[in-house]
């Protein structure tokens, strides 16, 4: 893909671009249609409670045995989530807070601290998850940076991440860097490399202004194009670099 065309198709600052290489549109990329990046579609999963793109599955459960032989047990809480299940997420979170006294711009910049606008969310893609470790009394609000903190119940989990994961292919999107802005540092959300990166090229080509105009999405009239251009900068592109990285 030409330079000039992704600059324009992808309309985010230069400071921004100096991260992300210019791709060229693979035939593997080619396979990703809209409705399979936004939710809609019908991916190719396996799994059961939870489900994942094959590959990705895969490499999971080699990840879990891994840690199991380490006396760690990997326990997954989230993985693919369609779009339906993102809308109801963000209706319900919208409602809420304007309910409670914030302006629905307020209760948008608060919904993203930690959800994403529906339609956008890797988790669509099959190929991101949410992990905790299987402990004797799992906190009520497990998926929270204090448990994967020294002294929190998923401590040691987080330790073996750290030195394990990259080599199974899983990165943690969302880090604890104090430079990074968008969502709030997720500890326990890793993505599948291999397959998150094209998937995300991909969608970085559809019109992302249009997926915010839906009026399925409560609140979608308050939306601005510095909203929309601040969610693409921050919330889809400052991840782990390495998943910006062929």
């Amino acid at each position: 893909m030409k330079r000039s065309v992704f600059i324009r198709n992808i309309g985010m600052a230069a400071a921004a671009l100096t991260v992300l290489p210019a791709f060229s549109l693979s035939r593997k990329q080619e396979k990703f249609t809209e409705n399979m990046l936004t939710g809609k579609g019908n991916p190719r999963l396996i799994g059961n409670d939870f489900q994942l793109m094959d590959d990705a599955m895969e490499a999971f459960l080699e990840m879990k045995s891994a840690a199991s032989e380490q006396g760690i047990t990997i326990q997954m809480v989230s993985a693919y989530r369609n779009y339906e299940r993102q809308l109801q997420i963000w209706n319900r979170k919208y409602n809420q807070f304007v309910k409670s006294g914030l302006s629905p711009l307020d209760a948008m910049q608060k919904i993203v601290e930690y959800s994403t606008f529906p339609g956008t969310s890797r988790h669509h893609w099959g190929t991101d998850i949410d992990i905790i470790q299987t402990v004797a009394s799992s906190p009520a609000d497990p998926l929270h940076a204090k448990h994967f903190a020294e002294g929190g119940k998923f401590y040691r989990l987080k330790q073996w991440l750290n030195d394990n994961a990259e080599k199974f292919g899983f990165y943690e999107a969302y880090t604890n860097d104090s430079q990074r802005k968008g969502f709030y540092y997720e500890p326990w959300h890793f993505s599948y490399k291999p397959l998150s990166v094209p998937m995300l090229m991909a969608f970085l080509e559809l019109d992302l202004k249009k997926l915010f105009q839906n009026p399925e999405v409560a609140g979608c009239e308050y939306i601005t194009e510095k909203f929309i251009e601040e969610y693409r900068k921050y919330h889809i592109l400052d991840i782990h670099k390495q998943l910006l990285q062929k």
